[in-house]
């Protein structure tokens, strides 16, 4: 799978908009029709994605389109004419607010049908985002509703407003979380979500970080994220994009500390051996698997 350290939120009926971000620096563009879309322009704005996705090369992104939710009445038609329009240029569908599997159940099956109507045989994924506190409850299954799904995607400002948490910046996207308590307020439903994620083979995706005129804030926000086993972090703006990309990127330390763990482990093969020391460290499996990974996706990178 391509890396993701980047999505790039892009309102689908600013048609100048998706130009900007083709050109940037993220990984994947997300053309969105659901929050960023005025309900009056939903209709207009799945349009002009169609027309963008048809009148450009996006083959250097990762290409994603944010349907509205299976409870409107915009979000079957999203999914319809969007991919039957351009299904081979999209690399997945994102589904917000996703509360039951049953969600994933509708869209993969809707898929199936589309494709094999197209005789297509490169399949669209799945990007399922959680937002609430009902599909936090059930994100385990809803991980592991369909092959499709690629990405798990924490969406912290309508997951704030389900369970009733305190409002404390405009914008409700991780902004001032250590000024109201005494630690990572979202620890816990972050964790919990990376780890339906990884022990589904899934990548994690982070909440965009609402004040783009923050960058330190952004940094940390960033960085815990990252922390926590997340691949990357949605942006709202492209001068996100540039802080985004460094922090999920391996530094050179990490590429360097990730070539002695696989050399030692290489030569402990050879020998016959079990876990090995390196520097006066044991390695072992676990830490081996973690070096293969980041190695990989350094090597994706081009960093290697």
């Amino acid at each position: 799978m391509k890396p993701r350290r980047t999505v790039l939120s892009v309102p689908g009926q600013v048609e100048k908009m998706h130009d900007k971000a083709l050109n940037s620096g993220s990984d994947a563009i997300m053309l969105d029709l659901e929050d960023s879309v005025p309900v009056d322009m939903k209709v207009d704005a799945r349009g002009r994605i169609i027309q963008s996705l048809l009148s450009r090369d996006w083959g250097r992104k990762t290409v994603l389109f944010r349907m509205n939710g299976l409870d409107t009445p915009f979000g079957y038609r999203d999914l319809l004419e969007v991919v039957e329009a351009a299904g081979p240029v999209i690399d997945a569908i994102v589904i917000p607010k996703i509360n039951h599997p049953g969600d994933v159940h509708f869209v993969s099956r809707m898929l199936d049908g589309i494709e094999l109507n197209k005789g297509w045989t490169q399949r669209i994924g799945i990007e399922a985002s959680i937002e609430t506190a009902v599909g936090l409850e059930a994100v385990s299954e809803i991980a592991r509703a369909s092959d499709r799904i690629q990405t798990l995607v924490f969406g912290v400002a309508d997951y704030s407003a389900s369970i009733g948490a305190r409002l404390v910046s405009l914008s409700g996207h991780g902004e001032k979380e250590t000024e109201i308590y005494p630690g990572h307020r979202w620890h816990f439903a972050m964790s919990r979500m990376v780890m339906a994620a990884k022990a589904n083979g899934l990548q994690a995706i982070d909440a965009p970080y609402g004040n783009f005129k923050d960058p330190e804030g952004l940094k940390q926000a960033a960085a815990m994220a990252c922390a926590l086993g997340y691949d990357g972090k949605w942006a709202i703006h492209p001068d996100q994009i540039d802080i985004i990309n460094q922090t999920f990127s391996p530094s050179p330390e990490d590429i360097e500390r990730a070539r002695k763990v696989l050399d030692a482990h290489h030569q402990a093969t050879i020998q016959g051996l079990g876990a090995v020391a390196v520097e006066g460290r044991m390695v072992d499996q676990a830490t081996v698997r973690l070096a293969g990974l980041l190695w990989e996706q350094a090597r994706h990178l081009g960093l290697i």
